[in-house]
C-alpha cells in the first residue's frame, strides 16, 4: 500500500518540490519507526512506498545523509542512523535558541492568513491529545511547522533547525509511553497564539515551554 506523501491541509502552502514531498514521506516513515534504526535503506522500495520517483527519492536520501538521518557504511549501504542518546540533550539545547529565534520572527512577519492557519493546526493538536489521537496530533503538528516555517521568512534558522526538529520526533517516536502529548500541545497552542496576536515574547514562551517539555521528556528516557 502506498502512503499518502503530503496531508490535505498542506494544500494551502506553495506547491512543492517532488524531492521535497519524497523528504517528508520518508522521514515520516523514520521518525514514526516503522523504518526503524539501523535498517538498510532500499531505494526501490521507497520509490514504491511513496509513490514517487527515483530521483526526488534519491535527492531526498542525499538529503538525509547530509543530516546525519542516514549513514553511509563500507559494503553495508545506506542504514538509517541510530539515536544517540549522549547527544540529544544538545540537541534540545541548540534547537531551544533556533525556535526562539524562529517564534520572534513569525510574530512579527507572519500573514493574517499564516496566523490563523498556525492557531488553526495548534488547536488540531490540542484536541487530537484530548482524544489520544497520536496520528493526527503529529500530522497537525507537521503542519505548524511547515506554515511557522514559511511565516518566519528566516530560511537560515529553518535550514538550521529542520534536522534537529527531525531528531526530536525520532526520539519521541521511540520513547512515546513516556510522553503526555497534551502538555505539548498546550505549549504550541501559546505559540501559535502569540504569534496570531504579534506578540513575540507570548511566542518566545510558548516555544520554551514546548523545549522544557522536551527537556524533561528526554532527561526521563536518559536517567532511567
Amino acid at each position: 500500500m502506498k502512503l499518502s506523501p503530503v496531508s490535505a491541509a498542506t494544500s494551502k502552502l506553495p506547491k512543492r518540490r517532488a524531492a521535497d514531498v519524497a523528504y517528508d514521506a520518508i522521514e515520516s516513515l523514520i521518525s514514526t519507526m516503522r523504518i526503524e534504526p539501523g535498517s538498510p535503506v532500499v531505494e526501490g522500495e521507497l520509490v514504491e512506498l511513496t509513490g514517487l520517483g527515483r530521483t526526488p527519492v534519491r535527492e531526498a536520501l542525499l538529503r538525509m545523509t547530509a543530516i546525519g538521518l542516514i549513514t553511509q557504511q563500507p559494503r553495508r549501504g545506506l542504514l538509517v542512523s541510530n539515536i544517540d542518546l549522549a547527544d540529544h540533550l544538545d540537541v534540545i539545547q541548540t534547537r531551544r535558541v533556533l525556535e526562539d529565534v524562529i517564534a520572534r520572527c513569525s510574530a512579527r512577519r507572519a500573514s493574517a492568513a499564516q496566523r490563523k492557519e498556525i492557531v488553526r493546526c495548534a488547536e488540531r493538536m490540542v484536541k487530537a491529545a484530548e482524544r489520544g489521537n497520536l496520528t493526527e496530533y503529529m500530522r497537525a503538528d507537521h503542519e505548524l511547522d511547515l506554515i511557522n516555517h514559511l511565516a518566519c521568512q528566516n530560511k537560515s534558522a529553518v535550514n538550521a533547525v529542520v534536522p534537529l526538529i527531525v531528531q526530536c520526533r525520532r526520539f519521541w517516536y521511540a520513547y512515546q509511553h513516556q510522553g503526555d502529548i497534551v502538555a505539548a500541545a498546550n505549549a504550541h497552542l501559546q505559540l501559535a497564539e502569540g504569534i496570531a496576536t504579534g506578540d513575540e515574547d507570548d511566542a518566545v514562551t510558548g516555544a520554551n515551554k514546548l523545549l522544557d517539555y522536551l527537556e524533561a521528556f528526554a532527561r526521563r528516557i536518559i536517567d532511567r
